[in-house]
């Protein structure tokens, strides 16, 4: 599940082991733990329920590693290093970003979720997602059900990290932002003005057929394709911090295969 290719860039940003305190069985390999991380992100499969015979190590081995790997940073490092060669291979297009989000239903209680908004008994959360104009992600969060989406455009757009790959100065805005009517708001317009972005924003009250669906098509579209992760399909996880890890290694495998793209 984790090609050659794969591991020589994740390898090298994998925390080192911590002194085995007492002896036991051999710690299970780290690329043999992301294989078992990948297989519950894929099949949506419960920890405990994870086959042994895969070699994979215990649902709990690769919950505790993914939950490690999380809090060192691995997957922001990773991500970091994709858009790099795609940059480099001009594979990038900064010429608009497009943000959208999406409910997912949450089967337990715990932060960033809130009431659904069609169905206010149930709990759920919101993947929201910010891609370049091809639709590969640039960024992606997690918030609760009830939050508008505008509230989490700045915090999609800050979340964008500075990518080199060419000569001169590293590039983390794109010339323009195109959004659905929920992020219609004059404020936030000004302040994409601010930092140099141009909103194309869909208003309120203004038939369809603007024309932004030629172009925000790519996000639905990468959207559709995270939730082939059949994990992220239904918010599983109480921490959000968990959910958050399964997302940002879900885009990142989304980067990858378009870095892999002729």
């Amino acid at each position: 599940m984790v090609s050659d290719e794969l591991w020589s860039l994740i390898e090298p940003l994998l925390p080192g082991p911590g002194p085995k305190l007492v002896e036991g069985r051999p710690r299970v390999l780290d690329r043999q733990a992301l294989c078992g991380i990948l297989f519950v992100l894929h099949t949506g499969i419960q920890w405990d329920y994870l086959p042994q015979e895969l070699g994979f190590g215990s649902g709990m081995t690769c919950w505790w590693r993914l939950a490690a790997w999380n809090e060192a940073g691995v997957w922001e490092e990773l991500q970091l290093v994709l858009l790099t060669k795609l940059r480099a291979a001009g594979k990038l297009d900064w010429s608009r970003a497009v943000i959208d989000s999406s409910h997912v239903r949450a089967a337990r209680r715990g932060p960033k979720g809130g009431p659904s908004p069609v169905d206010l008994a149930r709990p759920g959360s919101k993947h929201h997602v910010l891609t370049d104009g091809q639709g590969i992600p640039l960024a992606v969060s997690l918030a609760g059900g009830n939050r508008n989406d505008v509230t989490q455009l700045l915090p999609l757009l800050d979340k964008v990290v500075a990518v080199a790959g060419v000569v001169g100065r590293p590039r983390h805005r794109p010339d323009a932002l195109l959004a659905d009517r929920g992020y219609d708001h004059d404020n936030y317009r000004r302040l994409l003005w601010q930092r140099g972005i141009r909103p194309v924003i869909a208003e309120r009250g203004v038939e369809h057929g603007s024309g932004l669906g030629i172009f925000r098509w790519v996000v639905e579209g990468t959207i559709a394709w995270l939730h082939g992760f059949r994990r992220l399909r239904i918010r599983w996880e109480r921490r959000d911090d968990i959910h958050e890890a399964f997302l940002g290694l879900a885009s990142h495998s989304g980067i990858f295969s378009r870095r892999t793209t002729p």
